[in-house]
């Protein structure tokens, strides 16, 4: 086993075009470090419906530019198979380490498998990439990201000419491709002969972005803004200038890109204490709301005064206010959400006499839905502008949240009052999640496979009245690794992340309110179910 170890670790590194991480592998391999070498040689990282996302680092189980090439090679193959030989591929970028140096082998590889390739000037956000897809009549992108993973890691997201990311089967037929790949020398990299585009294209975006905001809507709220070191800055403050709100006050601290994330333990806006600073901002420039993107502003965070304290709207929460918006401005088309959303979205869209779709975990699920006018995900993805970007698309979202916020203002009202509205006319939806982060996989699948073997007949006093295995799949939904628990008044979804190593329990529980008067007893009764809820499911998964 030791030397067949030894043979893969320096047939790699006689491949590895990156002095870096060769210089790493070096040392290990010279140190005899079998312990870091299995983790690094036991398997390789795996190409799915996310792309490609891990730790950077030497080896085919670490983000790095052998196995970036690799991925470019399979997907170059995959789409010249599908019939587009000779059709452009767009990348963009994040400012994460290594992320610059992936885009340009990734245009690299595309060049000399024939295809053309045109690069993002820059570090922009995800959502440009997303837009470029279709604006430029491209086959196929790439976003170089890791989104709002820890610093050390990065990834890599693949897009079809749909502008929508990659689904089955696709994302097996492009692995196919990327496993055909015997040896980095049999993939040609030219040294040039890709075009790195212009700011053509970000202006095309951002006059997309004004089509998002009805025509005359109030401008007047102010806005407290973090891009969480991210590429989100400029991008926002030029929309947000062009819409004629007034200029965002900025976190300093994480205004400017830095992929060493300093400020915050994850550079994700749901984490504890991500949003520490921004709350510091606010106490002191006293705006209407906070926002918030992601490190690739794919995502908008939400923060309101609650009484004296900021506070995080939960995704969710963010979700039926801006679906309450388009309906109150007219919007028509399908409302879509993903199965781990809150069920409120559906009760907005069915008052309103508007179609509303459920579809699995992701974008690239929530985006395919057949005229889609406005999809939404908990995890602070809001898809506002189909037509443009069919993807999350943070930016846009906080136009939007902005102008919502704005005409509230003039009647002198806040997004909690609106809140409190939706909860009075179709009940208080109240949403939690139960996260576990596992340093051990098989955790997880000993935890699915107990609540499959011995699934519970009750949560926090609830009967279950509906269990549904997700795996068999249904009319409606593909089949996925997870379970739907109904129960009286409440709902449990169990399943794996799929770009973390972490078990997610999405509950939600409705209670009725008679009136703005029972309001707070119906928020008490929903968390006291709640607690209950995850106590009795982390009990039931032996978590």
């Amino acid at each position: 086993m030791h030397d067949d170890l030894m043979a893969k670790a320096h047939a790699w590194l006689a491949e590895d075009p990156d002095q870096e991480t060769r210089d790493e592998l070096a040392k290990l391999i010279e140190a005899g470090d079998v312990d870091e070498l299995s983790a690094r040689f036991g398997g390789t990282l795996q190409f799915g419906t996310a792309g490609l996302r891990g730790e950077l680092g030497a080896g085919p189980m670490r983000m790095n530019r052998s196995v970036v090439i690799r991925a470019a090679a399979g997907l170059a193959a995959y789409l010249k198979q599908n019939g587009h030989t000779g059709g452009l591929v767009v990348i963009g970028y994040d400012a994460r380490h290594k992320s610059a140096d992936f885009a340009r082998d990734t245009a690299a590889v595309m060049t000399g498998a024939g295809l053309r390739a045109a690069v993002l000037p820059r570090p922009l956000p995800t959502p440009v990439l997303a837009y470029a897809i279709r604006h430029l009549g491209a086959v196929a992108g790439v976003e170089v990201t890791a989104s709002h993973n820890p610093p050390r890691d990065n990834g890599y997201k693949v897009y079809l000419g749909d502008g929508s990311q990659i689904v089955p089967p696709a994302d097996a037929g492009i692995a196919a491709e990327i496993d055909a790949i015997a040896s980095l020398n049999d993939v040609p990299r030219p040294d040039a002969g890709w075009e790195t585009l212009d700011d053509a294209v970000l202006e095309a975006y951002l006059a997309r972005t004004d089509a998002v905001l009805a025509e005359g809507s109030p401008r007047a709220a102010r806005t407290v803004y973090t891009a969480m070191h991210g590429v989100g800055k400029d991008v926002l403050l030029a929309a947000f200038a062009r819409a004629g709100f007034p200029e965002p006050v900025l976190v300093a601290e994480q205004a400017d890109p830095d992929p060493d994330f300093p400020t915050v333990a994850f550079p994700n806006p749901e984490e504890p204490g991500a949003m520490d600073l921004a709350f510091a901002q606010a106490r002191t420039a006293d705006p209407d709301l906070i926002i918030a993107n992601d490190p690739d502003a794919d995502r908008c965070a939400v923060a309101v005064k609650d009484g004296a304290e900021w506070r995080m709207l939960r995704g969710d929460e963010v979700g039926a206010l801006l679906g309450a918006h388009l309906v109150r401005r007219g919007a028509t088309g399908v409302f879509a959400e993903s199965i781990v959303s809150s069920s409120l979205l559906g009760r907005i869209a069915g008052k309103a006499g508007l179609p509303y779709e459920e579809t699995l975990t992701g974008f690239k699920w929530i985006a395919r839905v057949d005229g889609l006018r406005y999809g939404y995900e908990e995890a602070l993805g809001y898809c506002v502008d189909p037509e443009g970007v069919r993807d999350k698309d943070g930016i846009t979202a906080a136009l939007l949240i902005t102008e919502l916020a704005s005409g509230l203002k003039e009647e002198g009202r806040t997004l909690l009052d609106l809140l409190d509205d939706l909860a009075v006319e179709h009940g208080l939806h109240a949403t939690d999640q139960l996260s576990v982060r596992v340093q051990d996989l098989s955790l997880i699948a000993d935890a699915m496979r107990r609540l499959r073997e011995q699934p519970p007949t009750e949560l926090a006093g609830l009967a279950i009245t509906g269990a549904e295995d997700l795996t068999r799949g249904s009319e409606k939904l593909p089949p996925t690794d997870g379970l739907r628990y109904t129960l009286d008044g409440a709902r449990v979804i169990v399943r794996p992340s799929g770009t973390e190593p972490k078990l997610k329990c999405y509950l939600e529980v409705v209670v009725p309110v008679a009136d703005h008067a029972a309001l707070p007893a119906a928020r008490a009764r929903a968390t006291d179910l709640l607690t209950a809820i995850k106590r009795d499911l982390s009990a039931a998964a032996g978590i």
